[in-house]
């Protein structure tokens, strides 16, 4: 694996480290519903699936 795609995926697990501590999901965790699910559990997961795709994207270039 190329340094820089290794370089990203570690910036993004840092990133998801910062994001996923308990300051910055008590933010998310509001009153109210997003399309029939609680803020709260749509804001994790949305951020979980986005963090996937990039994950994704980052390795499908390195096997190019």
């Amino acid at each position: 694996m190329k340094k820089r795609h290794e370089q990203k995926l570690v910036v993004l697990s840092i990133a998801l480290f910062l994001i996923f501590n308990i300051p910055f999901v008590l933010i998310f965790n509001l009153e109210g519903d997003i399309y029939g699910i609680p803020t709260f559990y749509f804001s994790v997961f949305s951020i979980w699936l986005l963090s996937i795709v990039i994950s994704y994207i980052v390795l499908k270039k390195y096997y190019e």
